[in-house]
């Protein structure tokens, strides 16, 4: 595996996911390799346009592609979503953090109106 792929970062990720189209394609993906010509047949848009974005995807590690006679096929890389996997992790823990000391903060509230009465 290319070093570059180990390295990636969030910011990586989050560019290739951007867009509704590379989105489609990812989830398109999820479901086996497919070529071009498939990933493209359900795009409105023209081929030179998509292909710029099946580069935005294999730039960012998170597809690859290979070609067979006239035929390029692409394929996820699950590997990549890691750094975003990682990030949206530790944004979660940050918030069930903030959310818990919200509601200890609102249950003391309510206690100490309740001890007013």
């Amino acid at each position: 595996m290319p070093k570059y792929l180990l390295e990636s970062n969030p910011d990586q990720c989050f560019h290739a996911l951007a867009d509704a189209t590379r989105r489609a394609v990812i989830e398109r993906l999820a479901l086996g390799s497919a070529s071009v010509s498939e990933l493209h047949s359900n795009s409105k848009m023209a081929l030179p346009s998509f292909m710029q974005h099946l580069s935005v995807l294999e730039q960012s590690g998170m597809v690859k592609s290979h070609k067979a006679g006239r035929t390029r096929t692409y394929q996820l890389e699950p590997h990549a979503l890691k750094p975003l996997e990682h990030w949206l992790s530790a944004q979660r823990r940050i918030w069930e953090t903030r959310l818990d000391q919200l509601d200890e903060f609102v249950l003391a509230l309510k206690a100490a109106k309740e001890d007013d009465k």
